[in-house]
């Protein structure tokens, strides 16, 4: 994997996955998602019953690298749907903690996550239209059940900025925290799901899906 640019802190119980790429907003490219995809499955392979995605510096991520979208196929990479469809089955708890504002394609991590936790001051936005490109294929149903179908067509048609505290009254933010809390808010919201075993948080995740 290419360690520079996602970093693993893995243990029995859980496995961190951080977005390194700070001097380029986290900006996401087809290597990236090979290398995350390939990391959820490593986490689901070892057992590990929690999962937290996060980015390093003030962005979580700045969704596809641009540079890379406008010179070859990175927007209909069929990984993009891949990795979001592995973190939305994995068996454990999944958490997404938003270290700053989620954008454009990565969206659908966060949306495939079971929960949300964003530092204040995170926005979100999926600037599709704007950029001449179609979101993943199950982004607008996941937010339409998180948000409302209005609310999605708000931030995907319209193209709209969403704050943190609205992004929290809508539902697409869990927990609001300081910076300075965010550790502290992941252990907690962790702690009961790292003492349980993958086989029973999975068949109460599957629960949601009958």
């Amino acid at each position: 994997m290419s360690a520079s640019l996602i970093e693993i802190a893995a243990d029995t119980a859980r496995w961190t996955l951080t977005l390194n790429r700070p001097d380029k907003a986290n900006a996401l490219n087809g290597q990236m998602l090979e290398d995350l995809d390939a990391a959820v499955a490593g986490a689901q392979s070892a057992g590990a019953r929690v999962l937290v995605l996060t980015g390093r510096g003030k962005v979580f991520s700045a969704g596809a690298d641009l540079e890379e979208a406008r010179n070859g196929t990175l927007t209909t990479d069929p990984n993009w749907e891949q990795l979001s469809s592995r973190i939305a089955a994995f068996p454990g708890l999944t958490i997404c903690a938003l270290n700053g504002t989620c954008a454009g394609g990565a969206i659908g991590m966060m949306l495939a996550c079971d929960l949300r936790v964003a530092v204040e001051g995170t926005k979100v936005f999926y600037p599709v239209v704007k950029n001449g490109f179609l979101p993943q294929p199950s982004d607008p149903a996941r937010l339409t059940a998180i948000a409302g179908e209005s609310r999605s067509k708000l931030v995907l048609l319209g193209g709209a900025k969403i704050e943190t505290r609205e992004a929290q009254a809508w539902g697409l933010f869990d927990r609001v925290v300081r910076a300075d809390e965010m550790a502290e808010a992941l252990d907690t919201l962790a702690a009961d799901a790292e003492a349980s075993t993958p086989a029973l948080l999975g068949s109460i995740k599957a629960l949601y899906r009958r």
